[in-house]
């Protein structure tokens, strides 16, 4: 048995039996994955979609511009803000 003891090899297959212990639990994860990856590729394909579809145009935006101010100036003719 190597260098471990088997008191090692029981405590070890102990831990393996409570993670993969009963039956179908690793075929239940791996349906869970799959059904992860599924949806992914689900989310990606709608994301190209919503993206290759073209837009009504730019929108117009309602009401008057901000009026602007012009940079008010020092007695010594220096810009300040």
């Amino acid at each position: 048995m190597g260098s471990f003891s088997v008191w090692h090899w029981l405590i070890f297959l102990v831990i393996a039996l409570l993670l993969f212990g009963g039956s179908g639990k690793i075929s239940s994860i791996m349906g869970d994955v799959a059904k992860g990856i599924k949806s992914f590729k689900k989310g990606m394909t709608e994301d190209d979609d919503v993206a290759a579809k073209p837009a009504d145009g730019p929108k117009k935006l309602e009401g008057s511009p901000p009026e602007t101010h012009p940079a008010s100036t020092t007695p010594s003719g220096t810009k300040v803000g």
